[in-house]
């Protein structure tokens, strides 16, 4: 009992020590920290880009689109600073260092999370949410008090939803260790899917992303509900209020495949 009411004082002694480690050598830090920005910054462009040559994406004006880029990368931004090292899991079931965790009296998961916390994403989730900050501002939304909500709501339920797929990707090295590929065919590759209006997918590959795995969710319909658009797609206009919430089923399914996966684990002798 004592073990874990000393717990939240451990994770923050965990955090300012990795704090303090990563901004001990001040220059890299800082350009680290700069640096990191590109992955969001080319996101932006890349759809930037492509209105250069048409007038709307999908059926929608590049404002429109860009509500869409912002939540988007905010959210997972967001998600990949607070839950993107659990990819590193792969390594630390490989050489041990798992063993040196589990013995601790503290969550893994948390652990984990903050064994090397990458600080230097800060600017990524900042100018995630700097370009959604414009996007809506620029787009002329009638702003209600359920809009205000949404709009808070929308990128925090979508970094969820990111954290979600970072968690249950990096669980499948409990059961195969080169997995590397095939999570971020799910993270990444959701991030690169979110980014863009749904209707500019179609066939099965729009269903099972979209709707199978929730992608749509994240900024798509949020973004209509912000908007007050129709789904083109022929979805109720209550599913954009409701969109935030596939980030808690998600978070659920996430905890029960590391859970498992877990107490799959054996030593690795080492």
């Amino acid at each position: 009992m004592a073990e874990r009411a000393g717990a939240p004082s451990a994770y923050l002694a965990l955090l300012r020590g990795q704090a303090r480690s990563q901004a001990s050598y001040r220059t890299s830090f800082l350009v680290d920290l700069v640096g990191n920005v590109g992955a969001t910054v080319f996101d932006v462009v890349t759809v930037l880009v492509l209105f250069r040559v048409t007038g709307t994406l999908g059926g929608f004006d590049r404002t429109e689109a860009m509500i869409m880029v912002g939540l988007s990368s905010a959210a997972f931004a967001t998600a990949d600073l607070t839950v993107g090292n659990i990819e590193r899991v792969r390594q630390y079931v490989r050489t041990g260092l798992l063993d040196a965790v589990l013995v601790r009296p503290l969550g893994a998961l948390p652990q984990l999370l903050l064994m090397d916390l990458p600080l230097r994403k800060t600017l990524r989730a900042l100018f995630g949410v700097a370009v959604l900050t414009v996007a809506v501002a620029s787009a002329g939304i009638d702003w209600t008090p359920a809009r205000v909500a949404l709009l808070v709501a929308a990128p925090l339920a979508g970094a969820v939803f990111f954290g979600a797929i970072f968690v249950a990707t990096a669980s499948l090295a409990f059961w195969w260790i080169d997995s590397g590929e095939v999570g971020s065919a799910f993270t990444y590759g959701g991030r690169d899917f979110t980014t863009y209006p749904m209707t500019v997918y179609g066939g099965w590959f729009r269903a099972v992303f979209t709707y199978a795995l929730g992608f749509g969710f994240v900024a798509y319909y949020p973004a209509l509900a912000l908007l007050g658009r129709t789904d083109p797609l022929g979805l109720p206009n209550w599913v954009g209020w409701a969109a935030p919430g596939v980030a808690v089923p998600a978070a659920i399914l996430a905890g029960l495949v590391w859970r498992t996966g877990l107490r799959r684990y054996g030593s690795a002798g080492s």
